[in-house]
């Protein structure tokens, strides 16, 4: 009776700490979400380069509007344990006015410039002669914190998405179009964790900034109008997590409890009952 208490009373105990701390990582995950205040206007504009490229955050929805065969830019940040998925819509000119389609495409480029390969999504998409828009997507592999320098994993840091028509006739360049982005995160969590981190996530510019904040008096308006012409140095709404938080702490935290409550209760059942009645004292 004494042993079955025990256990009930430990099974209570271990299924709190557990439902603790499963609340407690939640909460501390939904702290890191990627939407943002509503104060904050969506840019209704792009850029024409890497370096002019419009800083738009997450779950909002950028605006531009272009010509057929120009090249449009907008900027995110895209945090460690974040699987971000880019989608776009160009809103075509009248069929009349269209006489043969082209192909709409999205590409996505790390801090670094290189191009990251879609998992899925139609990235490239040909219009229909009498269709009126063309949407695309792209999901990106989940942002990990730290990786090899050979490798071409996505880490934290600052997003290009580039859309362009990748083939036009001559009859196509030129047309009135208007395009639509928005960029949505999928918070992986401790399944895609790495021990390490990046020493800073990879945001152009920001070495370019600090530079210009540590030199003299005499330089600082040469600095200045350097650091002016940086890259876009955006980051997420609540900071850089640098990857040191995941799911894995809850689940480690769990599973060290449940051990010592296992232990407890493998020690309750083999204890025995104490001394026989049948053993004389002494022996």
């Amino acid at each position: 009776m004494r042993t079955t208490k025990l256990l009930a009373t430990a099974g209570l105990l271990g299924a709190s700490a557990l439902t603790a701390l499963l609340g407690a990582g939640t909460a501390f995950a939904g702290s890191g979400d990627s939407g943002s205040s509503g104060d904050d206007k969506a840019p209704t504009e792009a850029g024409t380069s890497f370096r002019t490229a419009q800083e738009v955050e997450q779950g909002r929805r950028a605006t531009a509007g272009a010509s057929t065969g120009d090249y449009l830019y907008w900027s995110f940040p895209a945090d460690a344990g974040q699987r971000p998925t880019v989608k776009a819509t160009v809103k075509l000119p009248d069929s009349a006015a269209r006489p043969s389609g082209a192909t709409w495409r999205i590409d996505v480029y790390d801090g670094l410039r290189r191009r990251q390969s879609c998992m899925y999504g139609s990235q490239s998409r040909a219009a229909a002669p009498d269709a009126t828009s063309v949407d695309l997507s792209c999901t990106l592999r989940t942002v990990r914190a730290w990786s090899e320098q050979w490798a071409n994993d996505p880490l934290s840091g600052t997003y290009y998405v580039r859309l362009t028509a990748a083939t036009l006739t001559p009859s196509d360049q030129g047309l009135p179009v208007s395009a639509e982005v928005e960029v949505t995160s999928k918070e992986v969590g401790g399944s895609s964790a790495v021990d390490g981190s990046l020493a800073a996530p990879l945001v152009p510019g920001s070495t370019t900034k600090e530079a210009a904040a540590a030199s003299d008096d005499s330089s600082d308006e040469e600095n200045g109008s350097k650091a002016g012409q940086t890259l876009a140095t955006g980051e997420p709404k609540d900071g850089w997590s640098s990857g040191w938080w995941s799911d894995r702490w809850v689940w480690t935290a769990a599973g060290g409890i449940l051990a010592a409550l296992a232990g407890i209760g493998g020690y309750a059942l083999t204890r025995g009952t104490g001394r026989p009645s049948r053993v004389p004292p002494g022996m």
